[in-house]
């Protein structure tokens, strides 16, 4: 019979192995509690061999990406969550939507009613693997995961094989995250990749959906995803300064705050 010390060690070995694990695995493999296993865990974390995360925990070589994209997720996630469940709104049954990496686009999903998760609802198309893996929890999700090269810290694939993906597809709605807006770059991220597919992912739908918290506004990015006037409407929160506002509905731009 394996004892704790042989647990654990096989426990951490598989972390290094496959990069993460979840507490309801180990439960079901070894039998205990989830009491038990998150103990373990801890320890293991103490020794240095994990990094403990919501519903388990990744080797440590791949912590800091993971912990940079889950910081991220939980910055300002209140407001997040508000303007992810307004999104929901503009979704609608038998509709193709394209999702990108954003952490505000991943609560979009997690906001989306129950009757449009249902097999058939909807077809979606991401380069998440965040994202896939939430939508994966579905009842037979018609999900198409982009292929292309894995970006650890956005958790996100790129490069060509995504574009020749997204080339092959045409979508009711883009919904677009970002790192930052400004009147003369548009929406606007850090990476010029991560750019590079949303730009193809707005041009592959009838309609581009922005959805970012007000701390995005007016801040610079490095690399512009699209101009502002590809943007068909943006969803943000209540504290949006109110010139900014007017500026976007005077060029055309929807704006709905939440």
């Amino acid at each position: 019979m394996m004892n704790a010390r042989q647990r654990r060690e096989l426990i951490a070995n598989r972390t290094l192995e496959q990069g993460r694990v979840h507490v309801a695995d180990l439960t079901a493999e070894f039998g205990l509690t989830d009491t038990s296993i998150r103990r373990d865990l801890t320890i293991l974390e103490e020794m240095g061999q994990l990094k403990r995360v919501h519903g388990g925990a990744v080797s440590t070589t791949r912590a800091l990406q993971v912990a940079s994209f889950e910081e991220k997720m939980h910055y300002r996630g209140s407001e997040k969550q508000r303007i992810g469940a307004r999104a929901a709104e503009h979704v609608h049954p038998d509709d193709v939507i394209i999702l990108d990496s954003g952490t505000t686009v991943l609560q979009l999903a997690r906001q989306l009613p129950g009757q449009l998760r249902l097999p058939g609802a909807l077809r979606i198309v991401t380069n998440s693997v965040s994202l896939a893996e939430e939508i994966g929890m579905w009842a037979a999700p018609n999900l198409l995961l982009l292929g292309g090269i894995y970006l650890p810290e956005h958790q996100a694939t790129v490069g060509p094989e995504a574009l020749e993906g997204l080339g092959q597809l045409t979508a009711d709605t883009a919904f677009l995250g970002c790192d930052g807006w400004t009147l003369s770059g548009g929406i606007t991220t850090a990476h010029p990749l991560i750019a590079e597919v949303g730009r193809m992912m707005a041009d592959r739908a009838r309609k581009a959906i922005v959805l970012a918290d007000s701390t995005k506004l007016l801040r610079a990015g490095f690399v512009s995803i699209i101009p502002t006037d590809r943007i068909d409407l943006l969803i943000t929160d209540g504290e949006a300064p109110t010139e900014i506002v007017s500026v976007l509905r005077d060029q055309g731009v929807e704006v709905q705050l939440v």
